[in-house]
């Protein structure tokens, strides 16, 4: 995740850390973003009849930042590592899926975090989030029956 100074603003997607900086900016870059990927959905997606409710094609060329800045946008705590690769804060976690446009959610925490636990629960409230915004999120048992959500728009 890069900071918002100097190199633009990017969601959280879970392999960044910790948020930097004071809560509010970062809830008000959070906010500018989102209503920036509503407006484009309003100007660009002019033949549906619920324009924000479907994912805008610039959208799909940039499925993980756009699922990201959605989780983020509705208040789902992302994941964190710190310095070493270390996962240090429970929550959601965004990666490029296995095919085009297509996104890998997952629920991940520290070891001891309980994160295993709460992963039913909370990627059902992360595939709520992306559902309300035409995302289909499905929700799958991978290996070592660990649950992960596959998006497409």
């Amino acid at each position: 995740m890069s900071s918002e100074h100097g190199t633009g603003f990017e969601p959280a997607t879970g392999d960044g850390p910790l948020m930097p900086g004071p809560a509010e900016k970062r809830v008000a870059s959070v906010r500018t973003a989102f209503e920036g990927l509503l407006q484009i959905r309003r100007l660009t997606n002019t033949g549906q009849a619920n324009p924000e409710g479907v994912p805008a094609r610039w959208e799909l060329h940039r499925a993980v930042r756009a699922v990201a800045l959605v989780l983020e946008a509705a208040g789902l705590p992302a994941s964190a590592v710190d310095e070493s690769g270390r996962r240090v804060a429970s929550g959601y976690r965004v990666q490029a899926g296995g095919a085009p446009a297509t996104v890998r959610v997952e629920w991940l925490g520290p070891p001891g975090s309980g994160a295993a636990h709460e992963e039913e629960s909370e990627l059902t409230r992360c595939a709520d989030a992306l559902r309300r915004l035409g995302w289909t999120a499905l929700l799958y048992r991978g290996p070592r029956r660990r649950r992960f959500l596959e998006v497409e728009p």
